[in-house]
């Protein structure tokens, strides 16, 4: 049975940079953030609050940022289309090397010993958390039917959060079964922006239960959000 959530904002925090969000992960009150676009992708360090980034390590122009996560002591950050995957040291953003990457990349996440990967599709892709080579796949399904463009993603209480691009809401995936067992409607945090591109993107989870940062593409604000009840309703406009 699909549980229902709306969001509770907590606090709205300073987005520095306004940049195309691609991925987003939080440890204590520091952030990472990757940026997309071509000749404008960075990988982005700031504490929650601040209004400009303590850290900024831009990307080759011919390589557009995707999705982002810790994998040990390191940090991997996806590309688009250019079929390679970056690895940093999170602390210094120094670019520790590449490794090749079979997929588009979207989101990625970190999930009990392995990286899980989205790249639009309703596939999520269990990965090496060393090398990014594939080892298994998630399909994704709602109320019988698949879930497409899947993009940023966390891990937290069991399940696989996932941005859903374009549509204001967020889905919670069981990893064993790729069921989406929970939906939260996220439209109390949409900002008004003159772009279409300006779109919900950025999930992490923070400590508490039910917690999470969020964000989108030059967005103003980081939202401190919270999971609440939400009203039961079908399904359909997750699935588009």
């Amino acid at each position: 049975m699909v549980r229902f959530h709306q969001l509770e904002v907590v606090r709205r925090l300073p987005h520095p940079g306004r940049g195309f969000t691609q991925g987003l992960i939080v440890a204590g009150d520091t952030v990472w953030e990757s940026t997309g676009l071509y000749g404008e992708s960075a990988l982005l360090r700031y504490q929650l609050g601040d209004a400009q980034a303590a850290a900024c390590a831009a990307l080759a122009p011919e390589l557009f940022g995707e999705g982002i996560c810790r994998a040990g002591t390191e940090l991997w950050q996806l590309t688009y289309q250019e079929k390679v995957a970056l690895r940093w040291d999170p602390q210094t953003l120094t670019r520790l090397g590449t490794v090749p990457y079979n997929r588009e990349g979207w989101g990625i996440c970190a999930v009990d010993g392995q990286v899980v990967t989205s790249d639009g599709t309703s596939e999520l892709i269990r990965r090496d958390p060393r090398t990014l080579q594939p080892q298994d796949q998630i399909a994704v399904r709602c109320a019988g039917r698949r879930v497409t463009l899947l993009n940023d993603l966390d891990w937290a209480a069991g399940r696989i959060w996932a941005n859903i691009l374009g549509r204001p809401c967020l889905a919670g995936i069981d990893p064993d079964s790729g069921e989406v067992t929970d939906i939260v409607d996220a439209r109390g945090i949409r900002e008004r922006h003159l772009s279409p591109q300006a779109v919900l993107n950025g999930i992490t989870a923070l400590p508490e239960p039910g917690e999470f940062l969020l964000t989108g593409k030059y967005w103003r604000r980081l939202y401190h959000v919270r999971l609440a009840p939400g009203r039961h309703s079908h399904p359909e406009w997750l699935l588009g």
